[in-house]
């Protein structure tokens, strides 16, 4: 514990109050916040003499100042807490990275209803339904419910621009009201069957249906009647592959699993009923953080945070008891005036819902836990393949990616000793070389990436270069003059392909002295190697072909002066695409919302010039 702090004068002027108290290092940074119902009891608890916790011991050793907030009750002092972590993002907190905001399926309220994906502020006026665990729970809902039920997706510019039923029409999966193809009344009875649906009332649909097909049949108008019978068809093989529940009502079900160091949460999304799917989430977990702390963190920080917009059911189902397991719900209640119950003792269905997260949670710390152990394993042969002095904790591999020297982008990945470290992964947009000259764009990736280095910056142990000989000498080089005042310069190799380019034949190249090696094709240290490379060429290609398609898709209308972001939207929506926009006459463009007569001109002599 570092001398300027006088854990004994501190104590003495604490308060016995509910409150907050925030732990600073040296550096006056936060790392630690935590509540207490007493705050003297408390705080007096880390600086008895003997702490049994390691994790305990590492903070009370970092402890430079420390700072209370004192709260008019326990509850307050569980919602700021909440506050204060997620502002402060301390060290030796466990950390439930989940600010993104939930999808919903929104119903507007036009006269045509249009179902959509939502994320975000509820701005739109019509009925919102989820939330989703994510995106693709979302399009997977709104992709079945095409099939089922004829309503528009498309979006409104598209839909007030029709003149004709587009291919949607023409396979049976919208009524084309844009073109009144159907009765105002027969689309309406649609959009109540599908509200229906979103509201996990499949038996009331299939009921509906079932009497109109009957009725259709009697009144011997047999085409409409074996239109319901594919509707009725088509919502049985869904509602089938969706796992229904008997009880009414919504509830989370959490299936909570901790294990070497790795806490995986599972919940299962139940509403109206029905589950909406399921989502994973993995906390940050200190080194030798009790199971019960973990518990207790991450069921604060998911059911306390206002920014994603989460609807927090009436019940909530965990597979084990935590701390403040009741102070957790009279908070929740406090902070989103909504009566809630938390819950770990049940039976029955809901038994059976705890059981499958607790599995699917079992699971996912299991895979984890064993790919950590290969990356680690791989990682150990890779030292004893090169012989490293010491132990590779960061390794890092470029690759270049362009068609025909278009858009050219050069690609930085990042593995550490858990595996890739997406979030230090880069893209480097290349400018100002000759196109398809593959050793300038290496050259100008390497000196952007080392261009401010310095020694304590994030330097990596080894440097993969993927491409041959010519690729490596350049990027030897810039590394050479990047780091002459500093010590530790990574260790550069090349990978080269080999004959016929076929994995397990490549040769590896050392930059220094351009020495070449190779490993054998079952080599766990190769196939490390290899994943990082791989890793590097997918993330450099998928960053090139973005770029190309957005500029072949906007450069051609960029160019024309009066045509800002809303009118090439416009153009390329209405009419269908860039080609279609090149080929379209001037009386064609007029047609389009927003362009004058003055300015189609404009743009078709542009196009054509």
């Amino acid at each position: 514990m570092p001398e300027q702090f006088n854990a004994d004068h501190f104590l003495k002027t604490v308060t016995s109050s509910p409150g907050v108290y925030r732990m600073y290092d040296a550096k006056d940074a936060v790392i630690y916040v935590g509540k207490a119902k007493d705050l003297k009891k408390r705080l007096s608890s880390y600086f008895r003499k003997n702490l049994a916790n390691v994790k305990t011991r590492a903070l009370v050793s970092h402890i430079a100042n420390i700072d209370v907030t004192v709260t008019h009750s326990e509850t307050d002092a569980l919602i700021l807490e909440n506050d204060y972590i997620k502002q402060y993002m301390p060290k030796y907190n466990v950390l439930l990275r989940d600010d993104k905001s939930y999808p919903y399926i929104l119903l507007s309220n036009h006269k045509h209803p249009r179902l959509a994906y939502h994320r975000g502020p509820k701005r739109d006026k019509g009925q919102y339904f989820g939330p989703y665990p994510n995106g693709g729970a979302v399009r997977e809902s709104l992709h079945l419910m095409q099939k089922i039920f004829p309503i528009r997706q498309c979006d409104d510019l598209y839909y007030k621009s029709r003149s004709r039923p587009c291919l949607q029409y023409q396979i049976g999966r919208c009524s084309a009201p844009c073109v009144d193809m159907v009765t105002i009344e027969d689309y309406q009875e649609q959009v109540r069957l599908a509200t229906l649906f979103l509201k996990g009332k499949n038996n009331q649909v299939m009921s509906v249906l079932v009497a109109k097909m009957e009725q259709a049949a009697a009144d011997m108008a047999y085409e409409q009647a074996a239109l319901y019978r594919d509707q009725i068809t088509a919502l049985r093989r869904v509602s089938e592959q969706q796992e229904v529940s008997n009880a009414s009502g919504d509830m989370d079900v959490i299936g909570a699993y901790y294990a070497s160091g790795v806490a995986c949460f599972h919940l299962l999304f139940i509403r109206e009923g029905k589950i909406f799917g399921s989502r994973s989430y993995y906390p940050k977990v200190p080194v030798d953080t009790e199971v019960t702390e973990v518990l207790r963190a991450f069921m604060l920080q998911f059911y306390l945070n206002a920014d994603s917009q989460r609807l927090t059911p009436k019940e909530i189902l965990i597979s084990e008891a935590f701390e403040e397991q009741d102070q957790l719900a009279v908070a929740i209640q406090a902070a989103q005036n909504k009566k809630v119950e938390i819950k770990t003792q049940v039976r029955g269905e809901r038994a059976s819902f705890l059981r499958l997260a607790l599995t699917n949670a079992t699971n996912a710390v299991n895979t984890r836990l064993s790919h950590k152990n290969t990356v680690e394993q791989r990682f150990l042969l890779l030292e004893e393949a090169i012989e490293a002095s010491n132990k590779i904790q960061r390794m890092e591999c470029f690759d270049i990616s362009h068609t025909m020297g278009e858009s050219t982008v050069a690609s930085c990945v990042v593995f550490n000793r858990e595996g890739p470290s997406k979030a230090d992964y880069r893209r480097y947009n290349i400018t100002g070389i000759t196109g398809g000259d593959d050793y300038a764009a290496m050259k100008q990736a390497i000196s952007r990436r080392f261009d401010k280095i310095t020694d304590k910056g994030k330097i990596p142990d080894i440097l993969f270069i993927d491409g041959g000989i010519g690729q490596l000498r350049i990027a030897q080089k810039v590394v050479d003059e990047k780091f002459v005042a500093i010590d530790n310069a990574p260790t550069l190799i090349g990978v080269a392909k080999g004959e016929g380019r076929k994995p397990g034949l490549e040769t590896l190249i050392y930059g220094e002295n351009e020495e070449s090696f190779t490993l054998p094709a079952d080599s766990g240290a190769l196939h490390l190697i290899q994943h990082i490379r791989d890793e590097s060429h997918r993330f450099a290609i998928t960053g090139h072909r973005n770029k190309r398609q957005k500029t072949r898709n906007t450069s051609t209308l960029e160019s024309i002066a009066g045509v800002g972001p809303k009118r090439r939207k416009a153009l390329l929506q209405y009419l269908g695409g860039i080609q279609e926009v090149k080929g379209a006459s001037v009386s064609e463009l007029v047609k389009v919302p927003g362009i004058s007569l003055e300015m189609a001109q404009t743009i078709h002599d542009a196009l054509r010039g």
